[in-house]
């Protein structure tokens, strides 16, 4: 089998708007044949799949990567409630609609890999195979004696703990977005900084007195190894249309998440599976992470685990061609 190793540029992306549910969903496209989504996570867009989308169109599929709801040049909801997994789950499916199919393989990343296995276990008619980045299924299932994901987190982590702090209408947004009208590229690059394996790593924890902000790390001049020069720019861009709180927002419905998910949330994912993680993504850690990495996930049909030993968070960005070549390797077992 010959693997692709080059990352693409941005540059031959297409780029369109569809009606999904009612939303206007922006997407970025390249290739044809098999649909393959690529749904993003928090705070990004489209735009970090941008070296995948070429490679894996020239391997032979239709590459679709939306900016979800709340994000980029798709619409942003007002209501809290619009970003739960329920509207989530149904733009995965109306977006396949939109562009005229029945089932596509999914693949996720972050926020997106948990809207992926969601997706897989709520309507797997429609989900060829799914693989997830960085974030396990079941990732906020409460894992003490806290009846919610939310009062699980504050449990074992407190109130600075991010997700918990999220919690709270306007706080995070405002800063955020503070700091994005004081130095747009320089907070983009503090993002990108924290979630690499690059990095310093992060804790998550917003420090006593502070914001989000003062919990990221700190700007330099300096580009890291995979970073672009235009990349910090691009998502500041990005985020002065949509600002940050329909992103937020899915984090504020992790509760509701919870009990929506009753149903299916023991559902077995039928569909052909991947996980693949960054070894220094403190995500590794999660006992949800260990028992997909152990094969005791209860997936019948997982194909294969990876971890990238140097790769952090932001894997798909700083690790491409290693990204490309699980990717196109998994696409093509199937």
């Amino acid at each position: 089998m010959t693997e692709i190793r080059t990352a693409a540029p941005a540059g031959q992306i297409e780029h369109r708007t569809l009606d999904v549910n009612g939303l206007r969903m922006h997407i970025a496209e390249a290739g044809s044949g098999p649909l393959v989504l690529l749904l993003h996570g928090w705070p990004e867009s489209w735009y970090s799949w941008r070296h995948q989308i070429p490679v894996l169109a020239a391997a032979g599929y239709h590459v679709v990567a939306p900016d979800q709801r709340g994000y980029g040049d798709t619409d942003v909801p007002e209501r809290v409630e619009d970003y739960a997994i329920d509207h989530l789950a149904g733009d995965v499916t109306g977006l396949i609609d939109a562009l005229g199919e029945q089932r596509a393989t999914v693949i996720g990343h972050d926020w997106g890999a948990i809207v992926a296995w969601e997706t897989a276990k709520m309507r797997p008619e429609r989900i060829t195979a799914v693989a997830g980045l960085s974030i396990p299924d079941r990732f906020a299932e409460p894992q003490g004696s806290a009846a919610t994901p939310i009062a699980d987190l504050h449990a074992a982590l407190g109130p600075a703990f991010y997700i918990v702090h999220f919690q709270q209408p306007g706080i995070a947004d405002t800063a955020l977005e503070s700091a994005l009208e004081h130095d747009p590229e320089g907070l983009f690059r503090r993002i990108l900084r924290t979630a690499s394996g690059d990095g310093p790593g992060w804790t998550g924890m917003v420090p006593d007195g502070g914001t989000i902000v003062d919990s990221l790390a700190a700007d330099t001049p300096a580009l890291l190894a995979w970073e672009g020069e235009q990349d910090a720019k691009t998502y500041a861009s990005q985020f002065q249309k949509s600002g940050f709180t329909g992103g937020i927002n899915w984090y504020r419905n992790l509760d509701r998440n919870w009990k929506l998910s009753k149903d299916w949330r023991d559902n077995d994912v039928h569909a052909p599976a991947l996980y693949l993680i960054g070894g220094r993504d403190g995500a590794l850690t999660l006992p949800q992470s260990q028992r997909l990495m152990s094969g005791d996930s209860g997936f019948r049909n997982l194909r294969e685990t990876v971890v990238l030993p140097e790769a952090g968070h932001a894997i798909q960005q700083e690790r491409p061609d290693q990204v490309n070549d699980v990717l196109t390797r998994f696409l093509r077992s199937l």
